[in-house]
């Protein structure tokens, strides 16, 4: 069995659990040995973190090939059109390519915990909220978007991945499960010119990475 924990980041916290410049860290709110994130979220990004014991079920988890897909609540400045959330769900071109297709639909505001510091809002322009399932993890992809669309991100919420939800956790709160240990992935046969034979399957993870090994960056024993 491997474990997997259910972190609600809070708002202004590094997906580490050490930071040089004195900002807050996993370790603020966090104290258990041999857990490290699978994946990210930005310090100015609230929600759902991932952590767990497992390198194997840690790749599972980050790689962007098992296609993960992860649900935002994103609030945006101005009132989101039908014509923007169409070009948000068709897929939008960004600086390191198209995106891949999404799942976008406006919401009615969320009842969320505030947030501190809030939001800066101008008077004169609304916000709305829209919630954007993609199965990608690019730098900031949410908020470069939402802002190619027209209507950047004022705050960034994230509720869900896969199967598992920050539904239930306060902000600095979290839940621990256990899930069975993903089992090893079958070697490719190699065709006698050096290829692999048949279909190419997604590439497993690199030497050191599975489990039983320390992963890079991973948190010290007793913590």
């Amino acid at each position: 069995m491997a474990r997997i924990l259910l972190f609600n980041k809070p708002f202004q916290v590094m997906t580490q659990f050490t930071d040089d410049q004195g900002r807050k860290t996993l370790s603020d709110y966090i104290d258990l040995p041999d857990v490290y994130a699978a994946g990210r979220l930005d310090y100015d990004s609230e929600g759902l973190l991932l952590l767990t014991d497992n390198g194997q079920l840690q790749h599972q988890l980050a790689h962007p090939d098992f296609k993960q897909p992860k649900t935002y609540w994103a609030q945006v400045e101005g009132d989101i059109s039908d014509e923007a959330l169409q070009q948000l769900c068709e897929g939008v071109e960004l600086n390191d390519g198209p995106t891949r297709p999404a799942k976008a639909r406006k919401l009615d505001e969320p009842e969320l915990w505030p947030r501190n510091p809030p939001i800066r809002q101008r008077q004169s322009i609304p916000t709305s909220w829209v919630e954007l399932i993609i199965t990608e993890g690019r730098n900031r992809q949410v908020r470069r978007m939402t802002a190619a669309v027209g209507f950047p991100t004022l705050r960034l919420v994230r509720v869900a991945i896969g199967k598992w939800s920050i539904e239930g956790l306060k902000p600095g709160e979290h839940r621990v499960l256990e899930v069975n240990t993903p089992a090893p992935r079958p070697k490719v046969a190699m065709s006698r010119r050096g290829g692999r034979s048949g279909s190419a399957p997604h590439k497993g993870p690199r030497r050191g990475a599975g489990a039983g090994k320390k992963p890079a960056g991973k948190r010290p024993a007793g913590r």
